[in-house]
């Protein structure tokens, strides 16, 4: 690799002491990145794109150094810490952001609520491409296998414009193990596991049904079953090339 290599900001939202991104950022390194991690100090699953209270306010940090990397926590979100790093707060400006590994898969329509994925959407916000990598297993064993693929996105991804984002699942098996590597489509929103339900004290509550039979063909949860690594691009908030509600709402206004 050259001397100058691309600046990346890794993250997560497992918490900075996460074993997936204390098993990413020295591969990273080691394939000769300027890797930068700021990552949140405790569990942020789930949080999506928040950043709340972030404007205005002294952001607390805590360090430490293992296998030659310095992971920095902060008392924030994913998306808190890629905005901290591409506004300049963090020194030089990243060229691309790293948010993984994360425990446990981000498949499906509802990936946005991930704040794993949330990181790597903000960090195109801002002008950044991004690869947000997730492993199929609650308490991972081979976190090498999605550390070599998050290796070969970023190399890949360089090369691709400003903005570009893939989110990437890897089931938790040796990289010799592996069905190989596929485009997937967003299972659909009817295949989300979550449920409406109450608590014994009468509460509403979210709870979550086991898995479904027979996943959508081509979909990232079928593939990922199979033992393929999936690979879907995805896209922030954009505007739809159609004045037709701008046109609807003048004419109901002046009538």
């Amino acid at each position: 690799m050259s001397p100058e290599q691309p600046r990346v900001l890794i993250t997560n939202d497992d918490g900075y002491r996460a074993p997936g991104i204390r098993a990413l950022a020295p591969a990273i390194a080691e394939l000769g990145y300027d890797v930068v991690v700021v990552a949140p100090m405790n569990d942020e699953s789930g949080v999506g794109s928040a950043r709340a209270a972030s404007v205005g306010r002294p952001i607390r940090t805590v360090s430490d150094e293992e296998n030659g990397v310095t992971f920095t926590g902060i008392d924030g979100t994913p998306a808190l810490a890629v905005t901290l790093a591409t506004v300049g707060a963090l020194g030089p400006v990243p060229d691309l952001v790293l948010s993984g590994i994360n425990r446990g898969l981000n498949i499906g329509v509802p990936i946005f609520h991930s704040g794993t994925v949330a990181a790597a959407l903000t960090a195109a916000g801002q002008g950044v491409s991004a690869v947000a990598v997730s492993m199929d297993a609650d308490d991972p064993q081979h976190w090498p296998t999605a550390a070599t693929v998050a290796g070969e996105a970023l190399g890949w991804i360089t090369g691709e414009p400003v903005g570009t984002v893939v989110t990437i699942n890897v089931p938790d098996r040796p990289l010799d193990q592996l069905a190989g590597v596929r485009h997937a489509s967003l299972a659909p929103i009817t295949r989300s596991r979550l449920v409406g339900t109450k608590a014994p004290t009468g509460e509403p509550m979210i709870a979550v049904e086991p898995i479904q039979p027979n996943p959508v063909p081509g979909s990232d949860e079928a593939l990922l079953r199979a033992g393929f690594v999936t690979v879907t691009p995805i896209v922030g908030i954009r505007e739809v090339k159609d004045d037709a509600a701008a046109t609807a709402l003048a004419k109901r206004l002046t009538r």
